[in-house]
């Protein structure tokens, strides 16, 4: 015999579900609605990478307050047990600890070839500007100057496929 126990129900806002919990008045169903369709402001970026554009910003209620986050940075904050008080926090919670130092120790180099991968420049200059070309016409050419003529000559008939309708024999 099983005994059934009543729970607590309060309807949403908008669309009136009996539900046990509301956030801003709203269903769970309706406030994720709500969440997707408020705009993010002109200029905003994340309050985390910095990213800036909008179609990968939406706005994120952190600690009641609406913070601009990228998908990617709203996605990691909310599988966090707890979200940290402040901005700060927060931004070294989801930084990424190999842009912040060397992770490899004073260990043996187990590689067959050692050698140092963190030399110069990772993202490089076009080749034509590497060999001391600094005019800009050599990476785009001019297409103002370039005129195709065709003559009566120069135009072929193509023949063009034709359905008809199958012989009576």
């Amino acid at each position: 015999m099983s005994v059934e126990v009543e729970r607590a129900t309060v309807s949403c806002g908008v669309c009136g579900a009996r539900v046990s919990e509301l956030r801003r008045g709203r269903c769970w169903g309706c406030y994720s609605q709500w969440v997707e369709q408020r705009p993010v402001g002109r200029g905003a970026s994340c309050a985390v990478c910095q990213e800036k554009r909008r179609e990968h910003l939406r706005l994120v209620e952190l600690h009641n307050r609406s913070v601009p986050l990228c998908h990617v940075c709203a996605a990691r904050t909310q599988k966090l047990g707890e979200v940290p008080a402040s901005l700060d926090q927060l931004r070294k919670t989801l930084r990424r600890n190999r842009r912040e130092e060397d992770r490899r120790g004073e260990g043996l180099d187990r590689r067959i070839f050692p050698r140092e991968r963190r030399v110069g420049e990772r993202r490089g200059t076009p080749r034509a500007a590497r060999a001391g070309d600094t005019d800009p016409a050599i990476f785009l050419p001019e297409l103002d100057d370039l005129v195709i003529e065709i003559e009566e000559g120069d135009i072929e008939e193509i023949e063009q496929t034709q359905v008809k309708a199958h012989p009576i024999r």
